[in-house]
């Protein structure tokens, strides 16, 4: 079993104040693969001291300078590329294919967005009254990050914070924070001064909220579920820091009937099994108009029929395993509740697949006759559960589509472009996908509603992580 408990603070890896072990549990073996410790309040005071002391000499070194280092940081991350994505696989059971091809990746993709981003970004420019406008870092950034998409979050904070000058204080998921670990040598590796990348582990509820409540903390960056970001938020308004959030979200999937059934509504069920369903932007809601309601359905009962769960050790197209036992039971409670509430069952259930007894794996699971009302329809699953609800009209699609607390991503199908565009415009969603369009690096990632806010991802992520001074000369006219 690996020892990871160290700290990595001030450029060194440290001991945390108390000892307070955790074992990092393998989701698909149910067996420890890890030991961590748990950091404290004091720990996170050692972190911040660390950051603002660098901040000092950091935030004036120029761009160049810093677009270096990541240039390093990502050459570095190439050549460990592989140890990455075996990484995720073991703490968070994503299939070792599925981890080399997009959980790993998406730390280079990340990465390259930003370097692209910060060499076309203004820092300096004069308005046309005469005025200067300067963008400088924020500060001390306090960075809270989920274990679905683990580096892809930890990318998507640390680098716009050290891109643009900022410090900062990493605090990654507990259940998956060897990936963490991994990334924090490898910007030790590039030459970061020492304080300007920081990592505790540890809980939200200690470590996390000790993070967001700091004094010297300026912005806090987090992603995970509603309820916990409202807590973050709350906890920083003690100090009225800056905050960011990418939470929840119930993404609707609207298929009309002039759309390509075969090829979007199989895309639209393998897309939300992705990743095991634990995606915060999957379209978990096939809105299916009702012309064609019985011939998806068909299409959806046969795809989501053929899925496979797998070892996620083994290469190949399957579903892993949830993250964690306490996901699994969220997850059988909203699928027992869907039968409760009277959804037809087309594939899947209660209980763990036949032959995967050990391990936190669940049935893939899709059900039919659903109205906007369920539970399953409203609460996020987070788990390989997808509901279909019939639509008769346009109107009647966006208006089931936007009854919803989220508003992160949506979909739509239909070979009608304009009236993609038109639907797409009036969908309450951060972001939209036509006809299986993907999402791009260095393209804004976020939604409305309580979904958060703020934006990340190429240069409108770097906009959050830095403040707007206004400098006026006496002879700017």
């Amino acid at each position: 079993m690996l020892d990871k408990r160290k700290f990595y603070i001030n450029g060194e890896w440290v001991d945390p104040t108390t000892a307070k072990d955790l074992e990092v549990i393998n989701p698909a073996t149910e067996k420890p693969i890890a030991v961590i410790s748990m950091g404290s309040a004091a720990d996170i005071d050692r972190a911040v001291a660390a950051a603002r002391t660098a901040f000092s000499s950091y935030s004036r070194t120029s761009s160049d300078e810093r677009i270096a280092l990541l240039e390093k940081l990502l050459a570095i991350y190439k050549r460990r590329y592989d140890e990455m994505a075996r990484t995720i696989t073991l703490e968070l059971g994503a299939p070792i294919t599925m981890s080399g091809e997009q959980q790993a990746h998406v730390g280079v993709g990340h990465l390259e967005g930003f370097i692209d981003a910060m060499k076309r970004l203004k820092t300096r420019e004069v308005l046309p009254n005469g005025d200067t406008v300067l963008r400088e870092p924020v500060g001390v950034c306090g960075l809270i990050t989920p274990w679905n998409w683990p580096i892809n979050q930890i990318a998507l904070k640390v680098i716009p914070a050290l891109a643009t000058g900022s410090t900062c204080v990493l605090k990654p998921s507990e259940f998956t924070p060897l990936n963490a670990l991994l990334y924090a040598e490898m910007i030790d590796e590039a030459g970061f001064p020492a304080g300007t990348f920081n990592l505790v582990n540890g809980d939200g509820l200690n470590v996390g909220a000790a993070l967001s409540k700091h004094r010297h903390v300026d912005m806090m960056s987090f992603t995970g579920s509603t309820r916990a970001g409202i807590a973050v938020s709350k906890d920083a308004a003690e100090t009225v820091k800056r905050v960011t959030l990418e939470l929840g979200g119930k993404s609707p999937n609207l298929v009309f009937e002039d759309a390509d059934l075969e090829d979007r509504v199989a895309g639209s069920v393998l897309e939300c099994f992705n990743n095991s369903g634990q995606s915060c932007d999957a379209p978990t809601r096939l809105l299916v108009q009702r012309s064609v309601y019985d011939r998806a359905i068909e299409i959806a009962k046969r795809v989501g029929g053929a899925a496979k769960v797998g070892n996620p050790q083994e290469e190949g197209e399957h579903i892993g395993p949830l993250v964690s036992d306490i996901q699994y039971g969220r997850v059988q409670t909203l699928i027992e509740a869907g039968i409760a509430e009277g959804a037809e069952l087309l594939v899947g259930g209660p209980g763990k697949p036949e032959g995967f007894e050990t391990g936190y794996y669940v049935k893939p699971t899709i059900f039919a006759g659903v109205n906007n009302t369920m539970r399953i329809a409203r609460e996020e699953v987070f788990g390989p559960v997808l509901v279909i609800i019939p639509f008769d009209t346009e109107e009647e699609a966006i208006e089931i589509a936007n009854d919803t607390n989220y508003g992160l991503a949506a979909y739509v199908q239909t070979s009608d472009l304009d009236r993609a565009e038109r639907v797409a415009g009036r969908l309450r969603a951060g972001m939209v996908h036509i006809n299986g369009a993907p999402h791009r690096y260095g393209s804004p990632f976020g939604g409305y509603k309580q979904s958060g806010n703020g934006r990340e991802g190429g240069i409108f992520g770097l906009e959050d992580f830095l403040e707007i001074k206004t400098v006026h000369r006496p002879d700017a006219n």
